[in-house]
């Protein structure tokens, strides 16, 4: 009647010493470290790894370990002071070339880390970091979509030879728009009907005594679409820049309608995460300047209308100064392989606009070169000989490659000259999120320490240790033997929450450590229901075997509803709330889980396995 299978009471344990095991890197904490990356083409090797190790021996800092993987070289310290000297020290050795970034990596030993063993991530609470609000200007997204409309309308009016007095911008606040004014009265319902034809975003209305005059103003649809897509992109690029920070679960999400939150958890360095953020980068397609000789250019003499520019790979080429497209009219890039040559090549996709100017450029340069340039504006934070920190402003502009046109290009082309698919995909992301889609401010930051949050850990962990204790009196005094063995289960149950979370890489939180405290409160819910109902069983003259079953069984419904709408909460929680409430739901849904196994399963295999005999049943449900 109460005894599993072996294979279920093998399973069980098998579980639990799984939870043990990936719940224990959580107890050896983090080390402070440095994590070196290459930016601009730069790879990180053994030589860049040499050069490092020497720098720290003559700026006398000892690392604590050193591992260098995909790319990027991890140094690890004892602490946080000589983590801070180590920066200086690599930076002064390495230059503006290479991403160095403060860190705090686990210190897990290796067998754990073998079996992909990882603590789970510490949200900003806890772990001390960095928290922005950004503000996003999307007014200034549809000023640049009208700005591009005056080009395009210009580009238009000349190819359908309808004259013009001029095309310009109108400033009205929230009614601004494009202005033209045509030279003959004939051409204006020519002009309304091309408008419409090519830009059914533009609501045109007709001003002016004489009737020559058309504004076209952007329908309120496709404004609000402009300024969701600017909020997105500009989200899109903080992603992919706080990679170069090396943040361990950062967070970037939207706010309102045009506010963005970015916590970056571990983030010791707040000057350098503000100027990693707060750069601006565009990207333009321009063509390259074959009528002139490239040596007489580098010899000073830069015919007008052309320039300079560097070469990733190294060296100079003589460009062209009018772009020809910027990376506002790209909706998508893909790294991938030419199914010819088999190269690493990337995929590009632009919108109808970007389409129809491409495929007019391209089609008339067949055969010349068109170079992708990237330009970004940053500001470097330096420390003086003196020890005071100065902030400078640098603008880089290279051009990552400049390959030949092979034919006339549409909304779709592709890009080649990639030396490998790294260069591919580093080029993919550039296009895809390399420019922000509208500037952005910061209105707020808060700074948490790394004291603060060991602080916030240490009181979290003392009230789980204190609720722990006391639910663990409260059963063994009230229930005795099944009390003590619903005590080993909620041990058990603390360690699967650990465990699944750090399987899952969920990010613990203060809320979610009170997610954890109140679902050791309500793990006990079950093993009370049980115990209830054995003790009225025995009253009523059943068996002790027949009591335990009877007490199970029928206690395991209400269990199981009890769960299953606390659990319809908890997800509720996560799927509309956002930070902090997140946190909670998370630790609480998980905790929901484990606790039906470990209260109803693991507690009836070890009665099963300590009251092999009727009267250590009897005495174990009388007292």
């Amino acid at each position: 009647m109460n005894r599993y299978p072996w294979w279920a009471n093998l399973l069980i344990a098998l579980v639990l010493a799984l939870g043990a095991l990936y719940a224990l890197p959580n107890l050896y904490g983090t080390d402070p470290a440095l994590q070196i990356s290459g930016q601009r083409g730069r790879v990180v090797d053994d030589g860049t790894a040499r050069q490092v190790i020497a720098a720290l021996k003559a700026a006398g800092v000892p690392e604590k370990a050193s591992a260098l993987a995909d790319g990027s070289l991890t140094l690890r310290f004892a602490d946080t002071d000589q983590q801070l000297k180590a920066q200086d020290a690599v930076r002064d050795a390495l230059g503006q070339d290479y991403t160095v970034a403060l860190n705090l990596v686990p210190a897990a030993p290796g067998w754990l880390t073998a079996l992909r063993a990882q603590p789970m991530f510490l949200g900003l609470d806890l772990r001390g970091g960095v928290h922005f609000l950004m503000e996003v200007d999307t007014a200034s997204a549809v000023r640049a979509a009208e700005e591009r409309l005056v080009d395009d309308l210009r580009q238009l009016l000349r190819e359908e030879k309808l004259r013009y007095e001029w095309v310009r911008r109108v400033a009205e606040g929230e009614a601004s728009g494009v202005e033209l004014r045509l030279r003959n009265a004939d051409d204006v319902a020519k002009a309304r009907a091309l408008i419409a034809r090519t830009h059914a975003e533009l609501v045109v209305d007709t001003v002016g005594e004489d009737g020559q005059r058309l504004i076209g103003r952007l329908g309120d649809p496709y404004r609000i679409e402009l300024r969701r897509m600017a909020l997105q992109q500009n989200i899109t690029t903080l992603r992919n820049r706080v990679n170069e920070l090396g943040v361990a679960e950062p967070i970037v999400q939207q706010q309102g309608d045009s506010r963005i939150i970015v916590q970056l958890p571990g983030v010791q360095d707040t000057a350098r995460a503000k100027e990693v953020l707060g750069a601006t980068a565009t990207l333009e397609f321009k063509l390259v300047d074959e009528e002139h000789d490239l040596a007489g250019a580098l010899a000073g003499r830069v015919p007008p209308g052309s320039r300079l520019y560097p070469l990733r790979a190294g060296g100079q080429i003589l460009i062209k100064d009018r772009a020809i497209l910027t990376g506002e009219y790209i909706t998508d890039a893909a790294s991938g392989f030419d199914q010819q040559s088999g190269g690493a090549v990337v995929h590009v996709s632009l919108d109808a606009r970007g389409a129809g100017i491409f495929e007019r450029v391209t089609g008339e340069n067949v055969g010349r070169r068109l170079a992708v340039v990237f330009i970004e504006n940053k500001t470097d934070t330096v420390r003086k000989p003196d020890g005071s920190v100065e902030r400078r402003n640098r603008r880089t502009e290279e051009v990552i490659t400049a390959p030949v046109i092979q034919d006339r290009l549409g909304r779709r082309f592709q890009i080649t000259g990639m030396d490998n698919a790294r260069e591919a995909r580093d080029l993919a992301l550039l296009l895809r999120a390399g420019s922000l889609a509208a500037p952005l401010a910061i209105v707020e930051e808060r700074t948490v320490g790394p004291s603060l949050g060991k602080e916030n850990i240490d009181k979290g962990v003392r009230a789980v240790i204190a609720a722990l204790a006391l639910v663990v009196l409260f059963m063994a005094v009230r229930y005795r033997t099944l009390g003590l063995i619903a005590n080993l289960a909620l041990v058990g149950n603390l360690l699967l929450i650990l465990a699944l979370m750090s399987l899952l890489q969920a990010t613990l939180t203060l809320p979610g450590i009170a997610g954890i405290v109140l679902t050791l409160g309500m793990a006990v819910d079950a093993n009370v229901l049980i115990n209830e109902r054995i003790r009225e069983e025995r009253r009523n003259g059943n068996s002790p075997q027949a009591s335990i079953a009877a007490g199970y069984e029928r206690a395991f419904g209400t269990i199981l509803d009890a769960n299953i709408t606390t659990l319809l909460a908890g997800l509720l929680l996560f799927i509309f709330g956002s930070g902090p409430v997140k946190g909670f739901a998370v630790t609480l849904s998980i905790g929901i889980v484990t606790t039906v196994f470990t209260a109803v399963f693991v507690t009836r295999a070890m009665v099963n396995l300590i009251q092999p005999r009727a009267r250590r049943a009897t005495a174990a449900a009388r007292s």
